[in-house]
């Protein structure tokens, strides 16, 4: 027989399945819509933040800077040496860094994490880029004006003429006048760009002594290359780069962060198509159980076994094929959704068009065609094996493959999974990190291949459970759920894996909270603390507003500090004012309070680096200089302060002037004082600075909190997915086991099942199998998440704490699901009309 007619058998055997075909190409839809968009939406950030940096050193032939972020600068009198240096036509110092512009109503102009800074405004004449347009007013002629970009203008309700304020990290805050309003190709996002004069740029932004860069340009004579050389052979201490050079390197650190969100991203795409997978595993393993006497009617009549299997391969080709291209299509939907979602949320991210490249075309395509053909493989192998004349009789499709083999590896891998997860959990790095994750993976293996045995007897101890109620229905429900274990298993596994995924994030959620919590009941002895924006910190003049409030009898700064400690860069602290008044530091050897050049350092600090109480310790600040240090004391670990403390004196060393603000000021209260009294002072104070928060503990505690919460939701959000698609599974695998319990359900009628038995029959057979899933998912969240958990005590996570309630409403919600899974397929059981059923051979 050729395979003209196989094909045609197959292509209508699709199109009289429309509800199957419907469900299975479903699942392919949603796992590679997720894979697209990843693509698209990462493609278009890339696009517009490439046109965007495009022209970060437009008319810049060289650039001078320094060779780590963050340090103090290029030297003032190294104007003069690059001037000198021949090709030079101009030398254009760069004052600039991070502000806030406050808005008509005295309110912080949000950013939604867009760059807000201020920059010294230059003449056409002396500007090496493109200059403003000013669309109202013009630049600012004297100190005490700015002008602002259009878009932020908007957003702050800012004209011409308007007065507000501008608060800065080294400055506080700062009254100023709209002189005018400008706008810039790039004007997109949340972005804030306030110029100033050159005069009080450099007052606000530098500390007199440097600039944050110098850019140059050549007179023509050289070019961009020979300049380059030329400057760097007269200043061999900073880095020097080409125009575009320096434009490549701001493009390259933003593909490398897009890049994670890209795998971020990629991975829930995975998930997605995992779970997707054993979808259409088990739809096509039922399809091909419930067609083994028509494959076999073929087989008689003279169907090789390569054209069965081929029929069946042909159709899963279809279904990846079809998929595909409407996920394709839903990708770009979900990217264009996903861009909303972030704009109507404020984060900041530029707008431009939807970019669809041909490579993201091509791997949804091979990703979703591949997928399903392979997952309809096995079916379809298995099928070409049963002799046509036992496929033809009625029994043949119950045949149970045995269960041993397969039950026995998995008892092996899992045996393997928990000396992994036990091994790794007892350490802490990536090192153990690694070694959990293998034992994870080897769990799931065991899972994957134990579950059709696991899932008679759980199956059985929840259907005593549940089914009993509802006397012979729920028996005959429990039977329905145990006796094709492969279907159960299969259909399950996918709710598995989401609830498994959702229970770590669970897990590690509340270990975050529980950790955060301990961190400040056992470490902060102070009652109240101020706190600013993310990455500017507590802006200057607000401590010392805060120590002149009665009741508040200490005021102390804590400074982030970047150091060279041997050949690691470390983030350490520094002190405003006595470390132990503020802090519960356990010290084990040597002093608490410091001055001068000393510092504390943390015993695994002090083990690792073969130091102790007197030894002399060289740090290296980001401008290169090195630091003597005696170590004064010896603490135990704290995640509050990290691997050292330094005394106030060192702050002149290790922190630029105009990067000083201190990321929290720690408050104590005098014996006695009315705690609402010095909060009301303390927010009187404070008022002025806008983006001043005041905060006891507990408000600290709960704001990180909301922080963890925020990150947690949008996890859950993209996990949302693959629970969609296991809902997606339970429907699809009941409604294909109504079609092929058919007969029975016909019999069950005729000898007087009521349609509200048959629904009830289906409804709770639904449940057990997602309640079963749900078990097994909890419990590897749960033992994976501990694990997770305790190899990042080194990072601040020393508390391992279980959601019980969060648990038991996923399990309580599993059943909820499983049986709103299967009110379509109940609806269509009870309808089944009994004689035709009967009849139906």
């Amino acid at each position: 027989m050729s395979s003209n007619p196989i094909t045609k058998v197959a292509l209508r055997n699709i199109a009289a399945h429309k509800v199957r075909l419907l469900l299975t190409v479903l699942s392919v839809v949603l796992g590679t819509a997720f894979v697209t968009g990843s693509f698209v939406f990462t493609d278009t950030l890339q696009r517009t933040f490439d046109s965007i940096f495009a022209d970060v050193a437009k008319g810049v032939d060289v650039r001078v800077g320094t060779e780590q972020s963050g340090a103090s600068g290029v030297p003032v009198e190294d104007i003069d040496v690059v001037a000198a240096v021949p090709g030079v036509k101009a030398v254009v110092p760069a004052y600039r860094g991070g502000v806030i512009v406050l808005d008509s109503e005295g309110a912080a102009i949000q950013t939604g994490g867009a760059p807000a800074e201020g920059v010294a405004y230059l003449p056409p004449d002396r500007a090496l880029g493109d200059p403003q347009t000013y669309v109202a007013g013009g630049p600012p002629a004297a100190d005490g004006e700015i002008a602002l970009n259009s878009s932020a203008a908007t957003r702050g309700d800012l004209a011409v003429g308007d007065t507000t304020k501008v608060l800065t990290a080294s400055s506080g805050i700062l009254p100023v006048t709209v002189s005018g309003i400008y706008d810039v190709e790039t004007d997109t996002g949340g972005y804030v760009g306030a110029l100033f004069t050159e005069q009080q740029a450099r007052d606000l932004f530098t500390d007199g002594r440097h600039v944050q860069y110098l850019d140059v340009a050549s007179d023509g004579s050289v070019s961009p290359e020979e300049l380059r050389d030329e400057v760097a052979a007269a200043l061999p201490d900073l880095k020097v780069q080409t125009g575009a050079e320096v434009t490549e390197d701001v493009k390259s650190d933003v593909e490398q962060a897009l890049s994670f969100l890209n795998y971020f991203l990629l991975a829930f795409g995975a998930i997605a198509l995992l779970v997707g997978t054993f979808i259409i595993y088990n739809t096509f393993s039922m399809i091909v159980a419930q067609r083994l006497r028509e494959l076999a009617l073929l087989r008689a009549i003279g169907a090789s076994r390569q054209q069965v299997g081929r029929s069946v391969t042909l159709e899963a080709l279809v279904v990846g094929v079809v998929g595909s291209a409407l996920g394709i299509a839903g990708g770009v939907a979900l990217a264009y959704g996903l861009r909303a979602a972030l704009n109507a949320a404020d984060v900041g991210l530029p707008s431009g068009s939807l970019q669809l490249a041909p490579r993201t075309v091509i791997i949804a395509l091979l990703v979703g065609v591949v997928v399903t053909v392979v997952s309809a493989y096995a079916p379809a192998r298995r099928a070409t094996k049963v002799p046509p004349v036992a496929a033809m009789r009625e029994e043949s499709t119950a045949t149970v493959e045995s269960l041993r083999v397969r039950t026995v590896i998995g008892a092996v891998a899992a045996v393997a999974g928990v000396a992994g997860v036990v091994i790794g959990a007892q350490g802490t790095g990536g090192g153990a990190a690694a070694t959990v994750g293998i034992g994870a993976l080897a769990l799931i293996l065991a899972v994957l291949l134990a579950a059709p045995a696991l899932s008679k007897p759980i199956v059985g101890a929840l259907g005593a459970v549940f089914a009993r109620p509802f006397g012979a229905v729920g028996r005959l429900a429990r039977t329905n759920a145990a006796r094709n274990p492969r279907r159960t298993a299969a259909t399950a596994f996918a709710l598995t894996l989401g609830l498994m995924l959702v229970s770590v994030i669970a897990v590690f959620g509340a270990s975050a909270k529980a950790s955060v919590n301990t961190l400040v009941d056992t470490g902060v002895k102070s009652e109240f603390m101020l706190m600013g924006p993310q990455m500017m910190g507590v802006p200057a003049g607000a401590e010392t507003a805060a120590a002149g409030v009665p009741g508040v009898t200490e005021a102390v700064g804590v400074y982030g500090v970047q150091a060279k400690f041997g050949d690691d860069n470390e983030f350490g602290a520094a002190m405003s004012g006595p470390v132990g008044n503020v802090l519960s530091l356990d010290i084990t050897a040597g002093a608490e309070q410091l001055a001068g050049d000393e510092m504390l350092v943390s015993v695994d600090t002090a083990a690792k680096r073969g130091v102790q109480v007197g030894s002399t310790v060289p740090l290296t600040n980001r401008d290169g200089d090195t630091v003597e240090t005696t170590v004064a004391g010896i603490f135990e670990d704290n995640q509050v302060v990290g691997p050292w403390v330094l005394s106030a004196d060192m702050l002149d060393r290790f922190v630029p002037a105009a990067a000083r603000a201190p990321m929290v000021v720690l408050l104590n209260t005098a014996d006695g004082s009315d705690p609402e009294t010095v909060r009301a002072g303390l927010e009187d104070a404070t008022k002025q600075f806008v983006v001043v928060q005041v905060l006891d503990r507990e408000q600290f505690k709960g704001q990180q909190a909301a922080q963890i919460d925020t990150l947690l939701a949008v996890l859950y959000g993209l996990l949302a997915l693959a629970v969609v698609i296991a809902i997606l599974g339970i429907v699809n695998t009941l409604a294909l086991s109504v079609v092929e319990r058919r007969r029975e359900i016909g019999m069950l009628r005729a000898v007087g099942m009521q349609r509200a038995q048959v629904r009830r029959t289906i409804y709770l057979e639904s449940l057990l199998i997602a309640v079963f899933g749900a078990v097994i998912g909890l419990v590897l969240g749960l033992v994976f998440g501990w694990g997770f958990v305790r190899t990042l005590a080194d990072q601040g996570l020393g508390e391992t704490t279980v959601p019980w309630g969060q648990v038991l409403a996923m399990l309580v919600g599993s059943g909820v699901v499983g049986v709103l899974a299967a009110l379509w397929p109940g609806v269509r059981a009870a309808k089944t009309p009994p004689l035709e059923a009967i009849a139906d051979m």
